[in-house]
């Protein structure tokens, strides 16, 4: 064991350029970081310190010399581009076929079976949408009636908006197991999510922070029970357990947005363990992505640019940091979904080598490797690059 922790934090869809097979997806031209760091002068210090302009050529965040970290890209290797499949992916999962989605909503038959098992009078919507357009224009008619609103995304979701003064919170915790357990099969989602909100009005409905997501269970080879299996530490932040599942993880530390993802993160390092911490940055890909934000995003970056020193800081000396993605979400793109991207990899460690170049790898599960390979386990996928920084 070279490293007695790995702390792996994805910044969540930021991409960092087109990859080859983008146009088959619609996302030609689709480049997260560039486009961001076109938008204006976006100061990113620390990340450039590791070797984030060092990835490839950006005129806006030039290459360093000497990087403090080691650096390179990751290709999606995955059938797909959303949440659920690249944090799989990390973790050695390589999904041959994309998880299905609903492009003209979902059928009726799955509505009707719903409203009757979850007991709820019918639906509203049930379309592609914009999280926060949709409860402008369902949310005063769903206060009313109190049909839950349904909607999905060019991602495999079935998502619930309901709010909480009219479905209590644990009742829509409720109604979103249910759905789960009826998207199976032929109808399986990556994902059901609950989604609840606030307000008396369209001028004036506001998302809370007590979303929640309801996961296919990932395959019981991948890393995280491979590492618990070990009686290793496997500490996820924010959205991570949920996305798998809850499968292999030893603690699950509530974070609801950046600032708490990255406070909590700081937290995990502080106290005693031996294993993985593995923390997820939402606001990224949720408010800003998904918006097509690019100011919010630039904002997002520098905010998490300025806080990188303390994570760094409590790095001890035999700790190992990765940085990356899970794909992209380019804000300055049509539509409002995610974009078929290479993601950035950066990995620093107070004892482990700098400035090398670790290329473009050919999946996102060779992190998942590398960390497997660290703790003594091995992963179904992925290529190791632990030698090269060690």
């Amino acid at each position: 064991m070279k490293f007695n922790r790995i702390c792996l934090v994805i910044l969540d869809s930021v991409g960092i350029g087109e990859m080859p097979d983008s146009e088959s997806w619609g996302d030609k031209g689709a480049d997260t970081l560039g486009n961001i760091l076109k938008s204006r002068k976006v100061n990113l210090p620390n990340l450039q310190n590791l070797g984030l302009g060092n990835i490839r050529e950006l005129n806006e965040l030039p290459a360093i010399e000497n990087p403090t970290g080691n650096y390179g890209k990751c290709t999606l290797k995955s059938n797909g581009k959303d949440t659920t499949t690249g944090h799989w992916e990390i973790a050695g999962i390589i999904l041959e076929k994309a998880f299905r989605t609903f492009p003209n909503g979902f059928p009726r038959k799955i509505i009707d079976e719903f409203s009757a098992k979850a007991n709820v009078p019918g639906v509203l919507g049930n379309t592609v949408a914009s999280g926060t357009e949709i409860i402008k224009e369902f949310g005063e008619e769903h206060i009313k009636t109190g049909k839950p609103i349904v909607y999905t995304s060019a991602d495999s979701v079935f998502q619930i908006a309901a709010h909480e003064e009219t479905i209590p919170i644990e009742r829509q915790y409720e109604i979103c197991q249910i759905a789960r357990a009826i998207l199976q099969g032929e109808n399986e989602v990556g994902r059901v999510i609950a989604r609840p909100f606030l307000g008396t009005n369209a001028e004036n409905f506001t998302r809370t922070g007590n979303r929640h997501d309801y996961a296919v269970p990932p395959p019981a080879d991948n890393l995280l029970p491979q590492l618990s299996n070990e009686n290793l530490d496997v500490v996820c932040v924010g959205k991570v357990a949920s996305v798998y599942d809850s499968l292999g993880v030893t603690e699950d530390l509530t974070a609801k947005n950046n600032e708490q993802s990255i406070d909590q993160t700081i937290n995990a390092l502080n106290k005693n363990s031996r294993g993985l911490i593995f923390s997820n940055l939402v606001d990224f890909d949720m408010l800003y992505g998904h918006r097509r934000d690019v100011e919010g995003y630039a904002k997002a970056l520098e905010y998490f640019d300025e806080r990188l020193p303390e994570i760094l800081d409590a790095l001890r000396a035999d700790d190992l940091l990765i940085i990356t993605a899970d794909h992209g979400n380019d804000p300055a793109y049509h539509g409002s979904d995610h974009t078929r991207e290479y993601t950035p990899l950066l990995v620093y460690g107070k004892s482990a080598k700098q400035n090398i170049n670790l290329g473009t790898r050919g999946s996102l599960a060779d992190i998942g490797q590398t960390i497997a390979e660290n703790f003594g386990v091995k992963l179904r996928h992925g290529e190791s690059f632990l030698s090269d920084v060690a």
